[in-house]
């Protein structure tokens, strides 16, 4: 008869023997070095950052087709103060929109969903530029009224930043048409004076030669 005393019982029970931590340290055979992850949005700042799904319109399948579910950005560059509208996919971070807002943009309401808007653009998410038809659409009403509002407050700014840009530019144009003016009138003020001075010598040399002339006339033989 087959024992089932506690020996029997602790034997059965017992837990299996874990690994050992022999304290040794293995070293990686190869180092990998640590590289800066760069994403081109270093030089800009971010003043508007929003998740939301992105369309574009189809034109030949005549259609709204899903570009991706991510973050939209407005990020305006440190230096030259331009905005762009960046927007990338959550989990791969691929650029589905990327373009200048312009002062000739303008976005509106998608009809029938308040929680939408569309805008035409100049679009280079594909590595080239393409006219495209965007929706956003927003989890809330706020916040595409805040996407709205921003677009149209971005867009203004731009056109009056180019406003001043041409003002200032042609008060340089002006500025040195003016200088220009002033140096050919002083070149010509001193061109007439040196022509006078010219015609007052040539009028002098020849009241002296009509001088000698008439000295030579009278004196004797």
């Amino acid at each position: 008869m087959a024992s089932t005393g506690p020996e029997r019982r602790e034997e059965e029970g017992a837990p299996a023997g874990e690994d050992e931590d022999t304290g040794a340290q293995v070293a990686p055979i190869v180092k990998l070095e640590v590289v800066a992850v760069t994403t081109g949005e270093e030089e800009e700042d971010a003043i508007l950052d929003l998740k939301a799904k992105l369309y574009r319109f189809d034109k030949e399948g005549k259609q709204w087709k899903e570009r991706g579910v991510g973050t939209v950005k407005f990020l305006k560059h440190k230096g030259s103060g331009k905005v762009r509208l960046v927007m990338r996919q959550s989990k791969t971070l691929k650029i589905c929109a990327n373009h200048l807002v312009l002062p000739t943009m303008t976005v509106q309401e998608h009809s029938g969903n308040d929680k939408s808007c569309v805008w035409h653009a100049t679009d280079f998410a594909d590595g080239e530029l393409k006219d495209e038809l965007f929706c956003i659409r927003f989890a809330s009403v706020e916040n595409c009224k805040t996407f709205m509002e921003m677009f149209q407050e971005v867009a203004e700014s731009q056109g009056k930043k180019e406003e001043s840009e041409d003002a200032s530019a042609a008060a340089g144009l002006l500025e040195k048409l003016s200088v220009g003016d002033s140096k050919t009138e002083d070149k010509g003020q001193e061109e007439g004076s040196l022509a006078t001075k010219e015609k007052v010598a040539v009028d002098k040399e020849e009241v002296r030669a009509e001088a000698d002339k008439k000295d030579e006339t009278e004196s004797p033989a």
